[in-house]
């Protein structure tokens, strides 16, 4: 066994695996919910809580295109600008890794990410369904080329079938990527299944010196549950946000999963004094976490968009008419 794979012992009993990295992903998985349109009081305080808790990157929102994402409807962290990355983290003298995810088709990525030398940033994270892979990597390669660090998010991979699966990772693998993240974007993926792909992913990854990461949605209470199956297998990239906050049903809440690691570097008072602060009061102005509409959609391996159109109507309660809606869709 590898050195960085040997569990490391905190009192005689509870063990960790010091390789794990946790990326916090409240400001851009949240922001989705209200356009990012976090004020920078907000986003400070999420750095400052990632940073006391020992969480190792942390990502501030999108690189979107300011020619699709209208600038007067989005706030700053749909763009992550530089000066508005500095406004917060300063030059970032912490240990805490900033990241931006870009999304394929989505992201003016040849004019709007800057060399790494002149940005806050250290790793582009690069979203992508799979038809969109030639893209993907082309984004890959020039992140990579400016100095950053890239990772790639394969979104939506409930609907992927096996059979376009196994060549996409075959050329992620010979990306310039350093890790792959299994996201289960309609919270829809059970245990054996997150169990089979995990697997998947490390065979394909693995040889060419590349990491596998988890993302999982909360449509059917299963993110944290799914985060822990594919970390027992082998991942070592895991995903969370504060609170469970994310569009729809949200994501695996942060407090859990490093409660759940044991490592000592990890600080769980932080993110619940956070909570406290921030997140509880934040409830009331926006809304996330489990209901039923997006446990069907879960169920049914669809996109939360129409249960969130369900519960912004007249009868958000009807279960059975939105459960009859989906099926007759099927």
């Amino acid at each position: 066994m590898a050195e960085s794979t040997i569990p490391r012992t905190t009192d005689g009993w509870i063990t960790y695996r010091p390789e794990i990295k946790v990326h916090d992903c409240t400001i851009r998985d949240g922001g989705l919910i209200n356009n990012h349109l976090f004020e920078d009081g907000f986003v400070k305080a999420v750095y400052d809580t990632c940073v006391a808790a020992g969480v190792d990157y942390m990502e501030l929102g999108y690189k979107g295109s300011k020619s699709i994402f209208v600038p007067t409807e989005h706030g700053a962290w749909k763009y992550c600008d530089e000066d508005a990355l500095r406004r917060i983290v300063e030059d970032n003298p912490t240990p805490l890794k900033l990241s931006a995810m870009c999304d394929a088709e989505k992201t003016d990525y040849r004019t709007d990410v800057l060399p790494k030398d002149q940005s806050v940033l250290d790793c582009l994270r690069i979203a992508t369904y799979i038809h969109q892979i030639p893209t993907a990597i082309d984004m890959a390669k020039d992140g990579h080329d400016k100095g950053y660090e890239t990772t790639m998010n394969l979104m939506a991979i409930s609907a992927v079938p096996e059979h376009e699966l196994a060549p996409a990772l075959e050329v992620i693998a010979q990306s310039p990527v350093s890790a792959l993240y299994i996201v289960d974007s309609f919270g829809a993926l059970y245990s054996e299944q997150v169990r089979d792909l995990t697997e998947m992913y490390l065979r394909a990854m693995k040889p060419a010196g590349k990491e596998v990461g988890m993302h999982a949605h909360n449509n059917q209470q299963l993110a944290y549950a799914n985060t822990v199956e594919s970390l027992i297998c082998g991942a070592t990239r895991l995903d969370a946000t504060i609170d469970g906050i994310g569009r729809g049903a949200g994501n695996c809440p942060l407090e859990l999963l490093i409660g759940f690691l044991h490592n000592p570097k990890f600080k769980l008072r932080p993110v619940l004094q956070c909570v406290r602060d921030l997140f509880v009061p934040l409830r009331s102005e926006m809304d996330w976490g489990y209901s039923i509409p997006y446990m069907i959609t879960g169920q049914f391996n669809q996109h939360p968009r129409a249960a969130i159109k369900f519960r912004a109507g007249k009868t958000p309660d009807d279960y059975v008419a939105f459960y009859d809606e989906m099926s007759e869709e099927e």
